[in-house]
């Protein structure tokens, strides 16, 4: 199985970047902390599937709660490393949103966000998502779900401290305390 991405040897810069991306819809594209494209095939059917349901049951809490932003894949942030990542799902609180200029919150919004979900597509390494979900760590998120619908696995992220593995989709698992009174529900996110 060949990685997901490739890696070109030139950087490139925010507006470049946009540009790539509006120009290549279909195309997920994003930019490593070395300034380097990083070109990423599109989700199958079955996992943009599971990452609507994340982004669901998400909502679903947020309108309850309205702590904050629901962002999804199409969604990029450029992060204090100087990578541009667009995670599955993310929630950025409405405090730290509304700490934004409007100029940082255009294009490629300038905050790490809060809260990310990465979801394991069959082209994925699973050992290039956990680095991923460590350099998210690194730029300040507080709260990672690594999920691995295939072999119906997850993962939380939190800062100094080792991921919390979850084996089989028939829990639920906690977004406490960074978004208080989420769960996600696992046993949603089975494969169809």
């Amino acid at each position: 199985m060949s990685d997901n991405y490739t890696v070109t040897p030139i950087s490139i810069d925010d507006k470049i970047l946009m540009d790539l991306s509006s120009a290549n819809p279909l195309l997920r594209l994003e930019r490593n902390r070395d300034g380097n494209l990083v070109v990423m095939s599109p989700s199958g059917s079955k996992i943009s599937n599971v990452q609507s349901k994340i982004i669901s049951q998400l909502q679903h809490w947020n309108e309850k709660k309205v702590l904050g932003l629901i962002f999804d894949s199409q969604g990029g942030f450029k992060l204090p490393s100087g990578a541009v990542f667009a995670p599955d799902a993310a929630c950025v609180s409405l405090d730290a949103w509304n700490r934004l200029s409007e100029l940082q919150q255009e294009g490629f919004a300038q905050i790490c966000p809060e809260f990310v979900v990465e979801v394991i597509s069959p082209s994925d390494s699973l050992k290039q998502q956990q680095e991923k979900m460590l350099e998210w760590l690194e730029n300040g998120v507080q709260l990672g779900f690594l999920i691995h619908p295939k072999d119906e696995k997850a993962w939380i992220y939190k800062p100094n401290s080792e991921p919390q593995f979850f084996e089989h989709f028939d829990q639920t698992i906690s977004g406490e305390p960074i978004l208080v009174g989420f769960e996600l529900d696992l046993s949603k996110l089975k494969l169809i």
